[in-house]
C-alpha cells in the first residue's frame, strides 16, 4: 500500500504541474462568470441558467482532464522508456496501476472541488444568500467526480493494450454509449429477432451506466435527490472501477514493454 500511495502521491504532483489542468479550470471558471451574466439577463431564471451552465463546465472540464490525462498515465511512461525505470523497482504492475489511478483521481477531486467552490460563489453572489436547498448541487458535484473516476479506469484500461488515439475514441465512444444505456434497456424492435433484443439487452447491463450521474436538472430546479440513489452511485462506481481495473491489471501484466 505504501508503494501505491507513493505513486499516487507522484502522480498527483505531475499533475498538479500540468499547465493544462490549470487553463481548463480557469476556463471552466469563465464558464461559471458567463452563467452569472446570463442569469442576469434571463428573466426570473437565474438560479436555474446558472446552476445549469456551472455543472455542466464542471462535467465538460473534468472529462477532458479525465479522458486525455487518464489515456496518458500509462502510454506516456511507455513511449518516455520511464516505465522501465520505474518497475525496475520492488513495484509490482498492478501497483503502478493502482497508483495511477488513485493520483490522478485525486487530481480530478482537488479540480472538481476548486470549480465547485467557484459555482457556489457566484451562486451566493446572484443570491445573496445561500438555502438547503442548494445542498443538492453538491450531490450533482458528487456525481460528476464518480463519473469522471468511472471515465479515468476506462482510459486506462484502454491505453493498456492499444495506442493513445484509439483509447481517446473508444473511451469517448463507451462514454457516450453509456448515456442510452436506459434506451437500449427499452429497445424494442420488430425487426429485430427476440435473440438479438436479447443481446442488446446485456450490452446494456455490461456498458457503463453514465445516465444514473445525471442530477443537474433535480439540481437546478432544487430537488432533492434520494439517498438510495447515492448509495447506488457510489457503490456501483466502486464495483465498476474495481472491475475495470482488474482487467487493465491482467492486461498490462502481459503486456511485453520491449
Amino acid at each position: 500500500m505504501s508503494r501505491v500511495l507513493i505513486v499516487a502521491h507522484n502522480t498527483f504532483r505531475e499533475a498538479v504541474r500540468d499547465r493544462v489542468l490549470y487553463n481548463l479550470v480557469f476556463f471552466a471558471f469563465l464558464m461559471m462568470a458567463s452563467a452569472v451574466i446570463v442569469g442576469q439577463i434571463s428573466m426570473d431564471i437565474e438560479t436555474v441558467v446558472m446552476i445549469s451552465l456551472g455543472l455542466s463546465a464542471i462535467s465538460l472540464i473534468g472529462l477532458l482532464i479525465a479522458v486525455f490525462t487518464g489515456v496518458g498515465l500509462v502510454s506516456k511512461e511507455i513511449d518516455k522508456r520511464t516505465l522501465h525505470a520505474v518497475l525496475a523497482k520492488p513495484l509490482r504492475r498492478w501497483e503502478f496501476l493502482v497508483g495511477k489511478f488513485a493520483g490522478l483521481a485525486a487530481t480530478l477531486a482537488v479540480n472538481t472541488t476548486a470549480m465547485a467552490a467557484g459555482l457556489f460563489l457566484a451562486l451566493s453572489l446572484v443570491k445573496h444568500s445561500l438555502t438547503r436547498g442548494d445542498l443538492v448541487v453538491l450531490v450533482a458535484v458528487y456525481f460528476i467526480l464518480l463519473k469522471l473516476m468511472l471515465v479515468v479506469a476506462l482510459a486506462m484500461l484502454f491505453s493498456c493494450f492499444t495506442s493513445p488515439l484509439l483509447a481517446i475514441l473508444f473511451t469517448g465512444g463507451l462514454y457516450l454509449a453509456g448515456l442510452f444505456v436506459s434506451e437500449l434497456r427499452a429497445l424494442q424492435v420488430t425487426t429485430l429477432t427476440p435473440q438479438m433484443q436479447k443481446f442488446f439487452t446485456v450490452i446494456s447491463y455490461l456498458l457503463p451506466n453514465f445516465a444514473n450521474y445525471d442530477v443537474m436538472g433535480a439540481a437546478a430546479h432544487g430537488r432533492g435527490v434520494a439517498g438510495t440513489l447515492i448509495l447506488h452511485n457510489t457503490l456501483y462506481t466502486v464495483l465498476y472501477c474495481a472491475m475495470v481495473l482488474s482487467a487493465a491489471t491482467v492486461i498490462f501484466s502481459r503486456k511485453d514493454l520491449k
